[in-house]
């Protein structure tokens, strides 16, 4: 089936793995790119070997991040591998890479090097802490940017506890979204005057730009903010609070909410308690009004309290497991779990694309790729042989499926 999408005709080359330059890649492969995962040869993709789990042999990790993708595996150390490699990128729209910082530079395939071979080229680098600064050449994850970046301090149950990091790594998918909207960026700006540029982001800033709210309070006070469990750190009521069987999350931060919240839950007097009179007063009494809260929110089941809460138009929600979530109705939908055709395998179910478009509707049209599924028909196309692709796999430098 063919791609579909805003991004049809635009040629990405991944150099990347593990997570960010994937996520990045898969985001543009789903809006219509053709992208080009190239994997390192012999062993590949790292998350191939984030197993358990699996399905039949193949790493759920890996098939998550890489569909809608071509795959070629090609040996970066060795000379006509990394001449196949710049065939490759010598007409290529974009390339992603988040190798430490050097390592393609000692490849002969960095930035400045890549735009002599081809000057529209929008070469996009995810590194742990960027391109520049004292921390430049430190290798870096998920776990170390929620660190630096102060978001563990504020996630968990509040002063004395260990510091938690947030249950997905919002590290790394923040970075993968930045790099799609930089590259993008850089994209439009080529369109007006045909140039290609760096895109440089990093784990570090992708995490750092989830803490809008705490940092606005330390750039106003001076003052770091705590972690306050499930709580919000400017706003009250806004929290998940204990159900008669589970857990609901309850938005009533503004007034309007707020007066409309205490109907529902049968107690109208607390509109009129001084503690709770307004948002200020809310949050300085916040210990109380979540212990009154929790009282009464223990009192009905779940999805008693979203009914009344829904009727009235206050923002609630259930607390879903994963499996949960991917079964709720509105999830499904908004197509946000789909049927994948995978090439050994067969149907697989996968996350659907979040950004949906009214004429260019994104398509998802194949699995992720086997380790080198694709490499004779890509490097096919740049003008290979068959004879010279062949003579390439028994040499070691691409690999073939």
């Amino acid at each position: 089936m063919a791609a579909s999408g805003p991004l049809i005709g635009l040629k990405v080359i991944e150099l990347a793995h593990i997570m960010a330059g994937p996520v990045c890649g898969q985001l543009l492969a789903d809006m219509g790119a053709d992208v080009i995962k190239v994997e390192k040869a012999p062993d590949g993709d790292d998350t191939r070997r984030m197993v358990p789990p699996e399905v039949d042999g193949e790493s759920a990790a890996f098939m998550i991040l890489n569909r809608n993708k071509r795959g070629t595996a090609i040996n970066l150390k060795s000379a006509a591998g990394k001449d196949v490699v710049r065939r490759l990128l010598s007409d290529a729209d974009v390339v992603i890479e988040n190798y430490r910082v050097g390592t393609m530079e000692r490849l002969g395939l960095g930035y400045e090097a890549l735009r002599q071979l081809n000057p529209g080229l929008i070469y996009c680098q995810i590194t742990g802490f960027g391109r520049t600064g004292p921390y430049a050449d430190r290798p870096g994850f998920d776990l170390i940017a929620q660190g630096m970046s102060g978001l563990m301090s504020v996630t968990g149950e509040g002063a004395g506890r260990p510091p938690i990091k947030a249950g997905v790594p919002v590290g790394d998918i923040s970075a993968g979204m930045l790099a799609a909207m930089g590259i993008l960026a850089a994209y439009i700006h080529r369109l007006k005057t045909g140039e290609g540029q760096l895109v440089d982001t990093s784990l570090l800033e992708g995490s750092i730009a989830n803490t809008a709210w705490v940092s606005a309070i330390f750039l106003a006070t001076g003052i770091s903010p705590q972690a306050l469990g499930s709580a919000h750190p400017m706003a009250a009521p806004y929290q998940a609070l204990q159900t008669a069987d589970g857990w609901i999350n309850i938005g009533a931060a503004n007034q309007a909410n707020w007066l409309r919240l205490v109907e529902v839950i049968d107690m109208p007097e607390l509109a009129d308690d001084s503690r709770f009179v307004d948002n200020a007063m809310r949050m300085k009494n916040l210990t109380a009004l979540v212990e009154i809260l929790s009282e009464r929110f223990k009192q009905r089941r779940t999805v008693d309290w979203l009914a009344r809460l829904e009727a009235v138009g206050v923002p609630a929600s259930p607390v879903l497991s994963i499996g949960d979530m991917l079964e709720d109705p509105q999830v499904i939908a908004r197509d946000m779990v789909v049927e994948v055709p995978h090439s050994r395998l067969g149907q697989t179910r996968a996350l659907g694309s979040p950004v949906k478009f009214s004429l260019t509707p994104t398509r998802i049209s194949r699995g992720a790729p086997l380790l080198g599924e694709h490499t004779r028909e890509i490097l096919a196309e740049y003008g290979y042989d068959n004879g010279e692709i062949e003579a390439l796999a028994a040499a070691g430098d691409v690999i073939l499926r």
